[in-house]
């Protein structure tokens, strides 16, 4: 018995051992750690940390002992531990089905004090109440706020479009019942990261026609995803190998959650699912001739779109609705958004959907602020207090995030 558990403890030394050797491999072979980061060196070790999990999670996957979703969201939560904090009261709720969770600062400076909305990236794959429990908790504090996150149901269970809808509809939960949580309706800010951004720019256009609503006051986008035509822009080109948002985990993500076959992912990138007309009808919005100059860096235009693929549209035209691309909304309904607080980072291959929606805002006399982080990356605001592995580009955005709102 004795040697039988040495032999199986040495198979999975072994196992784990070339399972790290082909990780640090592939990292090198295929990533890209551009040199304007902090720290290069911590951004290398991280990656192949996440590559070793979604590698182990495959695995397990293939002998159908754990789905990879799962098993990665269970990683993170691992990772990602809650701290307390004696300055904020956290409640868990359900807004209906909808998980959510309220932050409130026990010291408020007034009665009423401003709102915040919060959706959690992580491409309907990764982020949770408890991922960005520590992001809220400081957010709260600082702003002076109460905040509510919203946890969304995701993959693998529930796909397109029902992370719009459940944060449509806690959203709206909260907006009717700011006066028992102490709230200023006229002080309400939505805020997302990533896909969350995204979902924050939908919720804020659907909420437009809501008369018995209170108005958002402000919407705050964390590089934010904001369309599905354009995969060719200059920071796909740049940062397509760059992590923690590499091109190809970009649209594993986008088939996954849109229900596409993963097949379908070289006609996306070709734009061959676009049809003439509809290109032709966005392309002022979607083009990179809205790319400022100084962002096209060893850029070169590719055809676009390419040769169409009817075949190819019949099975992604559902991501080219209005509601799912905020970017695409009519001029009327862009000019009553309100305040845009934009937050890009260079080594992000979503820079430029970020740079697009700026435009579009700005181009009907809607009040835009943009933060810029050069040396910031995909999903950095979650290290902010992961400390040694913490970046101060993820507390620089935090920072002018909570001087923004504090200031509106």
């Amino acid at each position: 018995m004795a040697v039988l558990f040495l032999l199986l403890l040495l198979s999975l030394l072994i196992f784990h051992l070339g399972l790290g050797i082909w990780v640090i491999f592939k990292h090198f072979l295929t990533i890209d750690v551009p040199s304007a980061l902090e720290s290069p060196v911590k951004m290398r070790f991280l990656h192949c940390m996440f590559l070793y999990v979604a590698t182990l999670g495959n695995v397990l996957e293939k002998l159908r002992i754990c789905s990879l979703f799962r098993f990665i969201q269970l990683i993170q939560d691992k990772i990602f531990t809650r701290h307390q904090d004696p300055k904020v009261v956290v409640t868990d709720l359900h807004f209906g089905t909808i998980p959510v969770r309220l932050f409130q600062p026990k010291a408020m400076s007034s009665s009423s004090c401003r709102g915040f909305i919060f959706y959690h990236g992580g491409g309907a794959i990764l982020g949770s109440l408890d991922c960005y429990h520590n992001v809220c908790v400081f957010l709260a504090r600082e702003m002076d706020a109460v905040l509510l996150s919203v946890g969304y149901r995701m993959l693998p269970d529930y796909h397109y479009p029902v992370i719009t809808r459940d944060s449509l509809n806690a959203t709206i939960h909260f907006l009717k019942k700011l006066k028992t949580y102490g709230v200023d309706p006229s002080r309400v800010v939505v805020c997302g990261d990533s896909i969350g951004a995204g979902v924050a720019a939908q919720v804020t256009q659907a909420l437009l026609g809501q008369k018995d609503l209170p108005k958002i006051r402000a919407q705050v986008l964390i590089y934010p995803v904001v369309q599905g035509l354009n995969f060719q822009l200059p920071s796909t080109q740049q940062n397509k190998n760059v992590p923690f948002l590499t091109l190809d985990l970009l649209m594993m993500c986008i088939c996954k959650y849109m229900a596409i076959d993963l097949s379908w992912k070289d006609s996306m990138l070709k734009g061959a699912c676009i049809p003439q007309e509809t290109w032709k009808k966005y392309k002022k919005w979607l083009s990179s001739d809205n790319i400022p100059k100084s962002f096209k860096n060893k850029y070169q235009e590719p055809l676009f779109p390419g040769p169409f693929n009817e075949t190819a549209y019949l099975e992604v035209k559902h991501m080219y609705s209005v509601e799912n691309c905020p970017i695409l909304a009519d001029d009327e309904t862009i000019a009553q958004l309100p305040d845009l607080f934009l937050v890009t980072c260079g080594q992000d291959i979503l820079r430029d959907d970020g740079l697009l929606y700026k435009k579009r805002l700005e181009d009907q006399q809607v009040p835009v602020s943009w933060y810029h982080v050069d040396d910031g990356f995909h999903g950095c605001i979650l290290l902010f207090d992961k400390k040694p592995f913490s970046f101060s580009c993820a507390q620089n955005i935090l920072n002018a995030i909570i001087r923004y709102v504090k200031h509106i």
